[in-house]
């Protein structure tokens, strides 16, 4: 099991933590993770990872995620190709749709049939990638992308590394049989147990790789874990707050009310939405039980944590991250090494 680690900028962040990314990448490199992940959330995805590509050889880098449908293919074909190049094959495009709300108020972009959209944006992204490699004529014709024109002007031409690997994040079963179907890999949304992974993703998943005639050597899949976990009292508490908050924001959001549902905890939901929609982000922690606490994060002392993500996540899972980073790393170091091994 590869061990990710997050690279991007924080959300209150100054030209100085731009200007460490590349110290703090090579750090990463150094203390042995697989691959470095930056998120689109207050700050671009890419280039934290043009940066870090740069004082880098080994670690893989990825967005994880960029949002797919505030842009379009030829944006994120150039983006996606030129941190390729600079990479030397390390780069992994992670793609996610967001919801309707933010592509259309916050990015102003078009939105329908999210699923569909998707699967042609993938097969847009990789039809530009072959004109570019093999100088052949760009006419991708789709219900939602038209890409008819590629000049030599606007060709950046061939690389000599494989095109990128296309991953999407998905959490209803329509975009998780896309993933399966078109895409390289998966990036799992954090809100889900191991029980609904399973039972639910992954079978999402197999129906598309089987419509596609893929094998499940061909896909990757990522996940964020949350883990309460730390060496310090004060640490363990503070991380079983944050992570409450956490999951009891995602569970406020109607479109993952099925996991929540699929352990009976659908009252949750509807609590947890009726709290945000009055600003009470606090107390809406206080909604996330222990029961449902432990189901959603591994929970437990620092040398009980590989094996719990063993039990929980062993056969499932190609990589893996702590949603939040862990603290300590040269004490975190042996544990990260177990953790691969799962």
């Amino acid at each position: 099991m590869k061990i990710d680690a997050w690279i991007g900028l924080p959300e209150a962040s100054s030209s100085s933590e731009l200007e460490s990314i590349g110290d703090r990448a090579r750090r990463m490199e150094q203390d042995g993770y697989s691959g470095l992940l930056s998120a689109e959330t207050s700050h671009d995805p890419f280039l934290p990872l043009a940066l870090a590509a740069q004082q880098t050889e080994r670690i893989e880098l990825m967005t994880a995620i960029a949002v797919g449908f505030a842009r379009n293919p030829m944006v994120l074909a150039h983006v996606a190709w030129d941190l390729q190049a600079l990479s030397k094959g390390r780069f992994l495009l992670g793609l996610g749709s967001q919801i309707q709300a933010h592509i259309t108020k916050r990015f102003s972009m078009p939105w329908s049939r999210p699923a569909a959209r998707m699967e042609e944006m993938i097969q847009a992204i990789r039809a530009i990638w072959d004109a570019w490699q093999t100088g052949e004529r760009l006419n991708f014709r789709g219900e939602f992308y038209r890409h008819t024109l590629m000049t030599p002007m606007f060709s950046p031409g061939p690389i000599d590394v494989p095109p990128p690997p296309i991953l999407i994040s998905a959490v209803g079963p329509l975009m998780t049989r896309v993933a399966g179907r078109a895409a390289d890999g998966l990036v799992c949304h954090a809100f889900q147990t191991a029980e609904y992974l399973r039972a639910v993703t992954l079978p999402n998943v197999d129906a598309g790789l089987a419509e596609a005639g893929r094998d499940r050597s061909e896909f990757q899949i990522s996940m964020p874990v949350f883990v309460v976990s730390g060496f310090r009292e004060e640490e363990v508490a503070t991380k079983a707050a944050r992570t409450r908050e956490q999951i009891a924001f995602y569970g406020s959001t109607p479109a993952y009310r099925a996991v929540l549902e699929h352990h009976g905890w659908g009252d949750a939901q509807t609590e947890l939405n009726r709290l945000s929609k009055r600003g009470m982000w606090k107390e809406m922690g206080d909604v996330i039980d222990d029961d449902m606490l432990d189901a959603f994060a591994i929970v437990a002392e620092p040398h009980d944590v590989p094996a719990r993500i063993a039990e929980r996540f062993g056969g499932s899972l190609d990589r893996l991250q702590f949603y939040a980073g862990v603290s300590d790393a040269d004490r975190w170091e042996p544990i990260l090494d177990e953790i691969k091994a799962a």
